[in-house]
């Protein structure tokens, strides 16, 4: 036993060095540490570069775009097949179609561009309907390797989860 006021050894009830009452000596059990996680906001950490990454994408298939569309029309047209000499004339019937092909892959990846423009406006202002639209958009441009699929995965990673819905939700709420 210890003196509760001066902390020396006791023998009996009362110090003899002070006279206050002695304390009885109790087994102190310590409680395990408790971790508490600190909130990460995980989806406000992530929507502003996930925001400039679409429009960077969006300027990159706008980019790819222009360059597919000249390179097809320029393919296809029969100046460019005529120039090749004789080993051209039988692909001269399909210059048509080859122009065909490039509108139709210009207007394709012209979309792709207009989505991944108004994905990335979405989440940079935080509109309600944002988180919907990148992840169809993210979901959508997996397919595309390899840009399309980081940014697909990206986008995915930081919007899928249901926690990042009610995150988003209150963003978009707020502010």
């Amino acid at each position: 036993m210890f003196c509760s006021k001066c902390g020396s050894a006791v023998q009996g009830e009362f110090c003899s060095r002070c006279g206050a009452p002695a304390l009885t000596a109790s087994p102190i059990v310590a409680a395990p540490p408790v971790y508490i996680h600190p909130h990460h906001p995980h989806v406000q950490r992530n929507l502003q570069t996930l925001g400039i990454v679409w429009c960077v994408y969006g300027a990159y298939r706008a980019i790819l775009v222009i360059l597919i569309a000249l390179i097809l029309l320029g393919v296809s047209t029969p100046a460019f097949l005529g120039g090749m000499g004789p080993r051209a004339e039988p692909m001269l019937p399909f210059a048509a179609v080859m122009g065909g092909l490039a509108a139709v892959a210009g207007v394709f990846i012209l979309f792709n561009s207009c989505l991944a423009f108004l994905t990335g406006y979405a989440l940079l202002t935080h509109k309600p309907w944002g988180r919907v639209i990148a992840i169809v958009a993210g979901i959508l441009s997996l397919i595309e390797i390899p840009a399309g699929t980081a940014v697909g995965a990206y986008t995915l990673w930081v919007l899928a989860p249901h926690a990042s819905g009610v995150e988003y939700e209150a963003l978009a709420h707020h502010g």
